[in-house]
């Protein structure tokens, strides 16, 4: 290798090291060397060969050092440029991959209007074409069909694609009724804390579902003797809890009431799909729902997911940070109001236009501009509560508009124990961002953002939130491994630029 392409590679195993919090020993343990030998590596002085090169992507569970296919995605972001224009809102990621599972319901075709073209996505697709279900993208790459065989091989299960999504869970709640063993890896995702399992597990043993862990998989049996006699109250208002036990409710034949249930918006899409499976749910957008399941579900199904509420927080928040004006397009205005009530009181100027039905006919949407706004920060302290509160995905966005308000503005993530970690990050790009405990950050505006160089955090919303700051900042700003913003959102760079942002797309090696 050239001088020049070892002392990339150096750069890039320091950066990955460091942001996995090892040391120089502890890389070097993993690998069966010592540390002045990586010491050598990182600083582009030792020829190392391929085989090297994998063990290390591996043992930093990191994309950065890759073999056989093309380095990892970054971005390159001249900011400090104002936005303008309109840009529309592409359907929802969260809903997307509950309806990828839901059609493990049916042995009829799915079809899913608009889907989302994300890496999440795509790893579940890999999941189900591995269990042998057939899927493929019609009317120009924007649709996808999905049509599952009358046999799973759930022996066959891609296990690497499966590891990396959390979504996979959501398997469970229809699994256990197209097999009475089967076994599923652990859940992947995005890096926010230990976040357990148990509210799933408790939920679904009601339906003759035992899940024992073995070393890094979820081995499942099912008694089909064992079928709810009572309600079943969920332990915490979560969404993908609440999607897991509609799964199973669907298949359940009889009557299935869930209590403390998430009203969120993937939640009512998941129920809107399933009344076109003849599934009949009661009480939809509330926190009682009421299921009327079918044995067997034989049906086409032909779906459109509605647009993503966490997608639009994103754009307004480029809008903000960049003082701009932009309309924003395709809104569901339902899902996001609070957030609005509460940039509005911080001096947040928009205007909605007329509401109008998404295409599924259920969700209400709306148009909304955002304008160039003196911020202040809010009296009181932000934070997420389940459906109609700030959304959970939401929170971090406050970060980054904080960060433009005068005052100060506390931040509490109550929910995940790492994420407000990742907001500290923002300092890097000239932000005052105080980490108070695990949970809350102090946040001091407004904000000069500066340039900066570095690594994408391993959380999809605070990632997004960086490169949003880098849009506000002034001069080059490079944003390293950005496979977590693609788990989320649909061709990014070129659709900022639409509307004025310039971010480049590059690969290291």
């Amino acid at each position: 290798m050239s001088e020049d392409y070892l002392s990339r590679i150096g750069k890039l195993v320091r950066a990955a090291r460091t942001h996995k919090g090892w040391t120089q020993s502890q890389l070097a343990t993993a690998l069966g060397t010592t540390q002045s030998a990586v010491a050598r590596i990182e600083s582009g002085g030792q020829n190392i060969g391929l085989d090297l090169v994998a063990r290390i992507g591996e043992a930093l569970d990191s994309e950065i050092v890759s073999l056989g296919v093309a380095g990892p995605m970054n971005l390159r972001v001249v900011g400090g440029r104002p936005l303008s224009g309109s840009i529309e809102v592409r359907t929802s990621k969260n809903a997307c991959v509950a309806l990828l599972a839901a059609s493990l319901l049916t042995t009829g075709r799915t079809t899913l209007r608009r889907a989302a073209r994300i890496e999440e996505v795509y790893r579940l697709l890999e999941v189900l074409a591995s269990i042998g279900v057939r899927h493929r993208w019609t009317n120009g790459g924007t649709d996808l069909e999905i049509t599952p065989p009358a046999e799973l091989d759930l022996s066959g299960m891609d296990e690497d694609a499966a590891r990396r999504t959390r979504s996979i869970l959501m398997f469970l709640g229809p699994l256990l009724h197209r097999a009475d063993h089967f076994e599923i890896p652990y859940a992947g995702g995005c890096d926010l804390g230990t976040r357990t399992v148990q509210p799933h597990l408790s939920a679904l043993r009601q339906f003759g579902l035992h899940v024992s862990a073995t070393t890094g998989t979820y081995r499942a049996t099912v008694d089909r003797g064992v079928s709810p006699q009572r309600p079943i109250v969920l332990t915490e208002r979560g969404d993908t809890v609440t999607e897991n036990v509609l799964l199973a409710a669907a298949r359940h034949p009889g009557t299935t009431v869930i209590r403390n249930a998430s009203a969120n918006y993937m939640v009512q899409d998941l129920c809107f799909f399933l009344e076109l499976l003849g599934v009949r749910v009661e009480g939809i957008g509330t926190t009682t729902l009421t299921v009327h399941g079918k044995a067997v579900i034989d049906a086409d199904v032909d779906y459109a997911p509605s647009e993503d509420p966490v997608e639009a927080m994103s754009l307004l928040t480029a809008a903000v940070v960049t003082d701009s004006e932009l309309t924003i397009r395709r809104v569901p205005i339902e899902f996001i109001e609070i957030e609005l009530a509460v940039l509005e009181e911080m001096g947040l100027d928009c205007e909605r236009g007329p509401e109008y039905p998404a295409a599924n006919g259920r969700t209400r949407l709306t148009d909304l501009t955002v304008r160039p706004s003196k911020l202040v920060a809010p009296i009181d302290k932000i934070h997420p509560m389940p459906f109609p509160g700030i959304n959970i995905d939401n929170l971090p966005f406050f970060a980054a508009i904080a960060a433009c308000a005068h005052g100060s503005t506390l931040v509490h993530d109550w929910v995940y124990e790492n994420r407000s970690v990742y907001l500290t990050e923002l300092g890097r790009v000239g932000a005052s961002v105080q980490l108070m405990d695990p949970h809350r950050v102090l946040v001091e505006g407004p904000t000069r953002w500066r340039a900066a160089e570095m690594m994408c955090p391993p959380a999809l919303r605070p990632a997004m939130v960086l490169l949003l700051a880098m849009l506000a900042a002034e001069g080059t700003s490079i944003l390293r491994n950005v496979y977590v913003i693609n788990r989320g959102y649909e061709d990014l760079a070129a659709r900022l630029n639409s509307v004025g942002a310039q971010i480049e797309v590059f690969r290291d090696i």
